[in-house]
């Protein structure tokens, strides 16, 4: 998996291929508004996450990764745990951990954090299409069932409202 993944023999790669959830002036704004402090955390190996932060352009503005290698995947708590740890804050609900999967919602609500999701571009469109709401979709019915506080459109712009203006801390 991992060569199709990072390209094999010159051809790009199933990272090329990915969408980018969150819409890179909405990550400036967050990086400046939590002083920073944004983690990543995702089940596959540093080496892909690091290629898709570059690749993306955000690797300015990841502080911390948590990745395979560290420990047990979500919907352990750990991964959530370990990137609050690496951030210096405690795990809480003024903790905002956002996720589009179901079990990236059940990490976040085992490590006492909130869960926000977010609908993919591809469900969204396709809701879109049926003439349906976005958190329609089944992923974020599955993200609401396990906690999820709301399921955010693609690029998360609202997200940003989430945090203070003007951050002190």
């Amino acid at each position: 998996f991992e060569k199709f993944y990072q390209g094999l023999d010159g051809k790009p790669g199933l990272c090329d291929l990915e969408t980018l959830i969150p819409l890179p002036e909405t990550m400036k704004e967050l990086h400046r508004r939590t002083n920073g402090r944004i983690a990543i955390v995702t089940g596959r190996p540093y080496k892909d996450c690091e290629k898709f932060l570059k690749l993306h352009n955000l690797d300015s503005l990841v502080k911390c990764s948590v990745c395979m290698e560290d420990g047990p995947p979500k919907p352990d708590p750990f991964p959530v745990q370990h990137a609050c740890k690496l951030l210096g804050i405690e795990c809480s609900s003024d903790v905002i951990f956002v996720g589009d999967t179901p079990d990236d919602i059940r990490a976040a609500v085992a490590s006492g954090c909130k869960g926000v999701g977010v609908t993919t571009p591809e469900a969204a469109e396709e809701q879109k299409e049926k003439g349906r709401p976005h958190d329609e979709a089944k992923l974020p019915v599955a993200m609401k069932e396990c906690g999820a506080s709301i399921i955010l459109e693609p690029g998360f712009a609202k997200l940003v409202d989430m945090f203070p203006a003007n951050p002190t801390t």
